[in-house]
Formats: C-alpha cells, structure tokens, sequence
C-alpha cells in the first residue's frame, strides 16, 4: 500500500466552524445583542425576539452550513449566505433603533468606528480562551448609542467575513465539484477496476 498519496476520502473533512473568524465574531454579536436587547428592548416585544433569534441565526446557519459541507457544498453555501442575511436582518434593527431614538448612527470612520474595529483587530473574535470576559466590547454598561453602533460594527466585521467565505465556497465548489460529482467519480473508478 502507497503511503505517500493515500485515497482522497469520499467524505471530507467538515465542520470545525469554531475555528472560523466569521463565526466567532457571529458569537460576540449574539452574546451581545441578548445583553443589548434585555437591557433596552423590552423583553414582551416581538422586536426583542427578534433581534435575539437574527443573532441566533447568524451562528447556528454558520454551524450547521459548516457541517453539511461534508456531503452539500450547496447546502453549506446557502446555509452561509441565510447567516448572512440574518446579520443584516440584525443590522437594519440596530439601525433602526439609534433612528427612532434620534441617537447618532457612526459613521463607518468616525472615531469611535475606528476604535471598535481597532479593538476587534487587536484582541481578533477568538474566544477559545474562556478567561475572556464574557462582554469584551462593554454592551451591559455603555450607553444606548455606543451599544447598538459598537453591534453594527461589529455586525458589519461579520458580514465582511461572511462575504469573503462565500467566495472562498464557491471558488472551491468551481474548482472541486460536490460531492455528488465525488460519488459519480468515485463510482465509475470502482467499475473500471472491476
């Protein structure tokens, strides 16, 4: 047995979404969207559930997609993209908030913009150290625009991460195929062998 060019396996590696920067910063946003939303949205409202299962979307679409890549490129893709459009979901309701509060949305380079995505850069969105504090950007003392303007910053970092992850899928999917297209391959060298 050939050692040094083992058989690609049928079914890839898959999953270790943990690992991925979209969706550790996807994590941050839900953590701080459910402090967001019980200190300013009123728990009874359905703008409260919302937001928090937008949040929630956002991460569980990213796991999930990550895991059906073993067997579904599409599925992962569309699973990517619903986490995506459940982030902008989320987005429009921040915005929606310092709106109808006639509070300051930032703009994307003001100041304080540029201190949250500095922040974000220099301690990154991994959490796989738990000695974190469980609130990093401060949502459960800042006031209400510096809260829901920090979350759309943050927001926005994981939509980048996001869009740059479904190009990377579906530069893979172009240049590798799914795994239909492995079954069909595989299937057909089982039969020439024979």
């Amino acid at each position: 047995m050939d050692n040094k060019n083992p058989k690609p396996s049928l079914i890839p590696p898959h999953g270790g979404y943990r690992k991925l920067k979209s969706y550790q910063t996807a994590e941050i946003v839900y953590d701080a969207t459910v402090v967001f939303c019980n200190r300013f949205i009123d728990k009874r409202s359905r703008t409260h559930d919302q937001m928090v299962q937008a949040a929630r979307s956002g991460v569980q679409n990213i796991a999930e997609g990550s895991m059906a890549s073993a067997t579904s490129k599409k599925t992962e893709l569309k699973l990517t993209g619903v986490a995506r459009a459940s982030l902008e979901e989320l987005l429009l309701d921040y915005q929606a908030f310092l709106r109808q509060r006639g509070l300051r949305i930032w703009a994307k380079d003001s100041a304080e913009a540029l201190a949250v995505r500095r922040k974000y850069q220099s301690t990154g969105s991994d959490r796989s150290d738990k000695s974190d504090a469980p609130d990093p950007y401060g949502i459960a003392t800042a006031s209400p625009e510096v809260a829901a303007n920090t979350l759309i910053c943050l927001i926005n970092q994981a939509s980048y991460l996001l869009g740059r992850q479904l190009q990377k899928l579906e530069q893979q999917f172009l240049t590798e195929g799914g795994f239909t297209e492995r079954l069909y391959h595989a299937r057909q060298q089982a039969r020439t062998k024979t």
